[in-house]
């Protein structure tokens, strides 16, 4: 007695379509998907687009703008004193460089100051002849961007210190 549906492309009774096609249904779904995604879009692309908007909200919100020391701890103790009289302003070089001022209305001093191609690390490099700067020049990295409040960490270590610069 011969079997039934040996064939490849014997016609399902109820789905009306080739068996072949409807037991391989899961794997053609998958390639479809898989098509889409690496036509639709490169992990580049995205990346560039992404560099584009903090580019973007870097130069809107902080380059040019004028910020003063809301909270600077060091080891739980509150240095933010120390800054009261200055106002800080990064200016743009290029997007990811530039020189930095402190200014107390009497003196105006001018530093350095850097970031990482995904604006995650900034570093501060200002004259040692005040030393409450001290605290400042070394590494940072953004714990948060939410303008008017830029929070900062020191970069790469646990160090308890805590550096918070307002927008004014």
């Amino acid at each position: 007695m011969p079997l039934k549906n040996t064939e490849i492309f014997t016609k399902l009774k109820s789905e009306g379509m080739p068996g072949i096609v409807y037991r391989s249904r899961f794997v053609i779904a998958v390639a479809i998907a898989a098509l889409l995604l690496l036509i639709g879009c490169s992990k580049e692309d995205l990346i560039e687009k992404n560099r584009g908007l903090l580019e973007q909200y870097f130069e809107d919100s902080v380059l040019g703008k004028d910020f003063k020391v809301r909270l600077a701890t060091d080891s739980g103790v509150n240095l933010t004193t120390q800054f009261n009289s200055y106002t800080f302003k990064l200016i743009k070089n290029t997007l990811l460089d530039g020189p930095m001022t402190a200014n107390n209305g009497t003196t105006a001093l001018t530093g350095t100051w850097s970031c990482n191609d995904d604006y995650s690390k900034l570093v501060i490099t200002l004259p040692n002849t005040v030393t409450a700067f001290t605290f400042l020049n070394r590494e940072w990295r953004f714990t948060k961007k939410a303008i008017p409040i830029l929070e900062l960490a020191p970069w790469g270590t646990t160090d308890p210190k805590i550096l918070h610069m307002e927008k004014l």
